[in-house]
């Protein structure tokens, strides 16, 4: 007996002293409110933390006696570290703890949508829209740091990411991207995001490999007040203001948002690229009871930006990388010719449906119109000789940097002269801008003699008309099982034309090809619309080329998700069919039998299936793996061969098929977390079109030409590593690296068309085409920013709401974009279909060795500070990119001028190249100042 109440003293000793335990209640400092998924744990012992309930409880059990640290962590608030004293057999009560918010804004979302964002049709593409709203620091370091180099998660474009508002897909269908200027400028407002990773489960839709933003514009979940901003800067626009207020949920149902916000400069970091954007947003919503819900929201951002040009290097030596052919002085004020001008409203309703406690049903329209322009010169206006009929005239390329006015011309072609090369030199070093005044005594001096203008200015415009529809499923059926589905449709219309915008002092021009040939064949070739042959146009007017391409997709996705103790996991499908048809509204010359009316239906039908894991060894320690295959339907931009002038399609076109997986550890702890993920992607069958004037075509022969490169397949295989480390509680660490190597991964096919003439044909087109079979590109590097990049910095937030970062970026392995065109058979074959007699293979290879940039590395710091007064918040933050104004080169490409061995080996053993690559550089230091009242 004596013993048994020993063992069962023991036991309870045990017991006791096992119940020792710590409980309290979370809240925000601010506003009171409860603070769900807060980590509580005990300094120095792993094992021991807990997160808050939606009530901000929280219950530490098991915890041994004497003074130990309680830790609270939580994004986006400031770390607590609470000394307590633990008594054996007692539970403690904290009682109420209150955490302070951090107040700092987010620079990304400030800067970043508005100003490192690409046009979205260069080969600068940028992601990091789609990453701006991730907690995650590798993701967070691509779109803070990385986002000025063009660097690519993965070195996958942005058409791989899907962008929704409100459940609604963003995304354009003519290149697949997401066009962030739709939006831009409504940074309060575009706040509440949710990003998914890769190919991880997203609620409301299938998404991109990429992974999926969705952004939450429903007016009762913007928090109550109101927000004024102003920002300075030197990159792409210099003032900015914001003013937001949202009224929150009324009593009586309704809630509202309202936005509006101007950007403007006369000029970026680039010379004479100008910036004038407007935005307005408006979200009402009515709360019709506990079940129903409707939101209308309206965005409206007209903007214009003056573009920059890409130069060779020989025009960066005598210019610097400011510099910016594009513009020139009128009265006094730089004027760009190259003018990009987007207004693409947004009409958006949304209904809310709760059909049961675990059910809700999200219906949706939407309805996106408006233009976008880009403007350009051109200089072949021409008038009609009364004795043949045929077009006469036509100007000189005005272009600064046009080959003839730069000093390698005559390096080239008078190599006995050098004084031409020096006064070439000294003029484009002294002015080397666009000369307007030129363009309008030329027109005049036409027009005196009775003649039309020959230098205009207009713009190639797409008005497009999108009308969506969808509707999306999320059911939980059990507390460990959620289903999500969804439905959806879109159809588009989309006008595509040139348009006179300046007249440039003339009075009308005439609407011919002034390149045609063989009109003395065919006078007709001549013609842009042989329907109205020789047509006189004016500003307003529509020219060149007018064509509509109707779009039409409808599809779904269904899903389900798994969450149990130890395992996650999901599986998901999509179908989606995609139908294209253009229908052009000219006859075009060049074309006269497949040009008017409509072209064959086009139809894709897009399959889509994704799985993922997720096994949690301990809570600190996960392994997640994520697979999927897709395939879908070629952009618009990559189906018709030349949309402006045809009706013809790719040649046996199909869907691209893309294959997809990556597997990760994750670490978390209440100090350390990190990610460290390898992965792997395929894309086959793709498709790239592209267009320029080539040398050396079927040996001597020149011809404006449409380059095809079909059955592209390329391969991204990497790694992504991330870490973020709290040493103190006002101290973070954080280092990230990303290592890849993005390939082409087999020889495509490529060919070539042009206009049925008889130059094309004496090059070997053959019904203006002309096919090389396959190209050597197997291996070479995929253009796109760096494949390599790393980043090391710290962070410092001190308790006063004062904080500062630094990091410092390296960059290295980015390639230059190679011509295909170079990479065929055309290079070392003459006209005759043989080798070339002084074709050398060593001097080949060494030619066509694909440019790679030089490694980089760029410094970032960025601080600010905040002040609470009363209900009120005021604070600022600065920030200066590449403090240590280091030039680089973000990207570029091979002219594919020089068409064959001996054009490119005559053009590279010149001193500086005629025909060299061009390159955008990278900004040197620049600046962003952001100022705000929160009230």
């Amino acid at each position: 007996m004596k013993k048994l109440i020993f063992l069962f003293g023991l036991l309870s000793v045990w017991f006791v002293s096992g119940q020792n335990s710590i409980t309290g209640i979370v809240l925000d400092a601010n506003t009171d409110d409860a603070i769900q998924n807060v980590l509580v744990s005990v300094a120095g012992n792993n094992n021991k933390e807990v997160v808050t309930d939606a009530s901000g409880a929280f219950k530490l059990t098991d915890v041994a006696a004497g003074k130990v640290d309680i830790v609270f962590t939580k994004d986006g608030y400031s770390v607590l570290r609470m000394p307590v004293t633990v008594t054996d057999g007692q539970t403690l009560d904290l009682g109420t703890i209150l955490l302070k918010k951090f107040i700092q804004e987010d620079v990304t979302l400030l800067a970043l949508t508005d100003d490192e964002l690409n046009d979205d049709s260069t080969a600068a593409d940028n992601i990091s829209g789609l990453l701006q709203s991730s907690r995650d620091v590798f993701l967070r370091t691509a779109a803070f740091e990385f986002g000025a180099t063009f660097f690519r998660v993965r070195g996958l474009d942005s058409e791989n990411g899907t962008v929704l508002i409100n459940g609604i897909e963003m995304n354009k269908a003519f290149n697949g991207r997401p066009q962030w200027s739709n939006w831009g400028g409504l940074n309060d407002v575009v706040r509440n995001q949710e990003l998914t990773n890769g190919l991880t489960a997203s609620d409301y839709t299938f998404g991109g490999i990429l992974g999926t933003t969705n952004i939450n514009t429903r007016a009762s979940q913007y928090r109550e007040g109101g927000r004024v901003t102003y920002s300075s800067s030197d990159r792409s626009y210099t003032n900015r203001i914001i003013a937001t207020y949202s009224s929150g949920l009324l009593e009586s149902g309704w809630a509202y948002t309202i936005s509006a916000g101007r950007r403007w400069g006369d000029e970026g970091f680039n010379d004479g690229t100008f910036y004038d954007a407007n935005s307005l947003f408006l979200s009402v919503e009515k709360q019709i009871n506990d079940n129903h819900s409707l939101n209308f929201t309206g965005i409206y951002a007209p903007n214009r930006r003056g573009l920059s040009s890409a130069n060779t290097q020989e025009v960066f030596d005598l210019k610097g990388i400011r510099y910016n052919e594009f513009w020139g002085y009128q009265d006094g004020e730089k004027r760009n010719s190259r003018v990009r001008r987007v207004i693409e409203p947004i009409l958006m309703l949304n209904h809310y449906w709760d059909i049961a406690e675990n059910t809700t049903l999200n219906t949706n329209i939407a309805y996106q119109f408006g233009e976008q322009g880009r403007s350009r010169l051109d200089f072949g206006g021409t008038d009609i000789d009364p004795g043949s009929g045929f077009p006469i005239g036509n100007a000189a390329n005005p272009s600064p940097t046009y080959y003839q006015n730069l000093p390698s011309y005559f390096t080239r072609n008078f190599p006995d002269n050098p004084l031409l090369a020096f006064q070439a030199q000294e003029a484009f070093v002294n002015d080397g801008q666009l000369d307007w005044n030129a363009l309008y005594i030329a027109n005049q001096n036409n027009l005196v003699n009775g003649g039309n203008a020959v230098n205009i200015v207009y713009e190639d415009r797409a008005d497009d008309r999108q009308f969506t529809a969808n509707t999306i499923l999320n059911t939980a059926i059990n507390d460990n099982i959620t289903f999500n589905a969804n439905v959806n449709f879109t159809s588009l219309v989309s006008e595509n034309f040139a348009e006179i915008t300046d007249l440039l002092g003339g009075t009308g021009y005439l609407d011919v090809d002034p390149f045609a040939s063989d009109l003395d064949v065919d006078p007709g070739a001549v013609q842009n619309d042989l329907n109205n042959p020789n047509r006189v146009v004016t500003e307003g007017d529509r020219f060149r080329y007018n064509f509509e391409i109707r779009s039409n997709t409808i599809g779904g996705f269904a899903q389900a998700q798994f969450k149990y103790k130890k395992v996650d996991f999901f599986v998901g499908a999509s179908v989606k069919n995609t139908t294209y048809q253009r229908e052009g509204l000219y006859r075009n010359g060049g074309f006269p039998t497949n040009s008017l009316g409509k072209s064959e239906k086009l139809s894709f039908t897009g399959f889509g299936a994704k799985g993922g894991l997720t096994y949690k060894l301990t809570g600190r320690h996960l392994f997640d793996f994520n697979a999927g295959y897709v395939t879908r339907a070629p952009s618009i931009r990559n189906t018709f061969s030349n949309s402006r002038e045809n009706n013809n399609i790719v040649p046996d076109i199909t869907e691209e098929k893309i294959t997809s997986f990556d597997a990760s550890y994750i670490y978390r702890s209440p100090i350390v977390k990190a990610r460290l993920t390898g992965y792997y992607t395929k894309m086959e069958d793709a498709n790239e079109i592209s267009f320029f004037f080539a040398d050396g075509i079927g040996g001597d022969n020149q011809a404006f030409v449409q380059e095809i490169l079909q059955g592209v397949d390329r391969q991204h295989i990497g790694g992504e590593l991330g870490l973020e480390a709290q040493i103190t509680s006002t101290i973070k660490l954080k280092g990230v690296a990303s290592l890849g190597q993005f390939t082409f991964a087999n020889n495509p096919n490529l060919f070539v068309t042009t206009e049925d003439n008889q130059d094309a044909r004496a090059a070997g087109f053959v019904d203006g085409k002309l096919d090389f079979g396959q190209v050597e590109l197997k291996d070479y590097r995929i253009a796109g920013g760096p494949q390599r990049a790393f980043s090391v910095g710290f962070e410092y937030r001190d308790p006063d709401y004062w904080w500062f970062g630094a990091t410092s970026n390296f960059f290295s392995n980015a390639y230059i974009d190679v011509s295909p065109l170079q990479r065929s058979s055309n290079f070392y074959t003459d006209f005759d279909g043989q080798v070339f007699n002084d074709y050398d293979p060593e001097l080949a290879r060494e030619l066509l060795q694909q440019e790679q940039f030089d490694d980089y590395m760029l410094v970032n710091l960025v601080g600010g500070k905040s002040w609470k007064l009363g209900d009120y918040y005021v604070g600022f933050f600065a920030s200066i990119n590449n403090v240590f104004d280091k030039e680089y080169r973000t990207g570029g490409f091979e002219q594919g001028r020089n068409a064959n061995f001996r054009e490119l080996r005559d053009d590279s053993a010149l001193p500086t190249r005629v025909f060299g690559n061009r390159y955008w550089y990278g900004r040197g230091r620049t600046y962003f100042l952001n100022l705000y009242f929160r009230f």
